[in-house]
């Protein structure tokens, strides 16, 4: 039995021909033995194997910036159509699986079903029913304040209402696309179970475009799904540099002629003054009916005639038809900012 136990020097050496495999076999195993194992953990980031991220950071930081515009665009068209103002403004830019992104949506919605020709398959514009609502009862003639919508699909006078809506989120979107892929968007049918579109399979990758559009005290959502496989075939301009040379295009005519158009009818706030003058507070507590209050204004001299509290023209007073009138004389030159 003696001769069975090992002395402490024996010990010691086994111990020491153990260390350099031991110290050998991590580094083996690992890529990198600069930093440690520690280090080496520190670079790990987890995947989700149910949700692939197919498009690139690069790719999505464009997308962002691309609607961001968008959404300033959209939010004027709109606020013009409603002679109110109505905030557009994008919240989030996401990959997402298709399944996740119809069972988040509400039954009944308003989804529109889009064809983007040359790209294949189809999008989707969704518009949540609490904004849509009250668009479509301003649109009809009523306040921005409205009560609770029955959850109901939309009747076909509201969907002729929506298309004057979606004509214009798709111009905006025209003119977006145009500098990555000149895209011809069109709405092939509209739906309000959102269950019964099915336009790729339930795991594929899409990306969700998400605006908030607030309306007085009403807010909703505006959804834009694109499927990877359409995005695909032109994800090699989504690039940083094909956003910069967008934001470098000038304005072209047909633009400003919309532009203009859309300004026509928008209602400015016009004054014009009569004449000023300056009394006292007790002259002013003693005024009676009949009372005279003499000015400085020459009644043969023009008035000042000002648009949105800016003087803009001088007028001269006149009556036209039995009604009382100025007649414009000139511009006021603007003087120096």
């Amino acid at each position: 039995m003696a001769d069975d136990v090992l002395s402490q020097d024996e010990v010691e050496s086994l111990l020491n021909a153990m260390e350099p495999e031991s110290k050998v076999a991590p580094s083996a195993s690992l890529p990198s033995s600069a930093g440690g194992s520690l280090r080496t953990r520190e670079k790990i980031t987890p995947y989700d194997f149910k949700r692939p991220e197919r498009v690139g950071k690069e790719q999505m930081r464009a997308l962002q910036s691309l609607h961001e515009g968008l959404g300033r665009n959209f939010g004027a068209a709109l606020s013009s159509l409603l002679r109110s103002i109505v905030e557009v403004k994008l919240t989030s830019v996401d990959q997402l699986t298709y399944s996740e992104f119809i069972f988040s949506l509400e039954n009944p919605t308003c989804l529109n079903l889009l064809s983007a020709v040359p790209l294949e398959g189809n999008l989707i514009l969704d518009i949540n029913p609490s904004i849509l609502y009250p668009i479509i009862n301003r649109l009809l003639g009523g306040s921005e304040e409205t009560g609770m919508m029955g959850r109901r699909p939309l009747t076909e006078i509201e969907l002729r209402l929506v298309a004057r809506i979606t004509d214009l989120f798709l111009d905006d979107l025209k003119r977006v696309w145009d500098k990555i892929a000149p895209l011809d968007f069109k709405v092939e049918r509209v739906e309000s179970n959102p269950q019964l579109v099915q336009i790729v399979p339930p795991n594929e990758v899409v990306v969700l475009i998400s605006f908030e559009l607030t309306l007085g005290d009403m807010r909703g959502m505006m959804n834009l799904c694109i499927p990877f496989n359409a995005l695909e075939r032109i994800s090699s301009n989504l690039t940083t540099n094909s956003w910069v040379g967008y934001t470098q295009v000038q304005p072209t005519e047909e633009s400003i002629s919309q532009w203009s158009r859309n300004l026509k009818g928008a209602e400015l706030h016009l004054v014009a003054t009569l004449a000023q003058s300056t009394i006292t507070t007790s002259d002013l507590l003693g005024l009676r009916v009949g009372d005279v209050i003499k000015t400085e204004q020459d009644i043969h001299k023009p008035i000042e005639v000002a648009v949105e509290g800016v003087p803009k023209f001088r007028a001269r007073l006149g009556a036209f038809k039995g009604h009382k009138a100025i007649e414009i004389d000139s511009r006021v030159e603007p003087g120096p900012s």
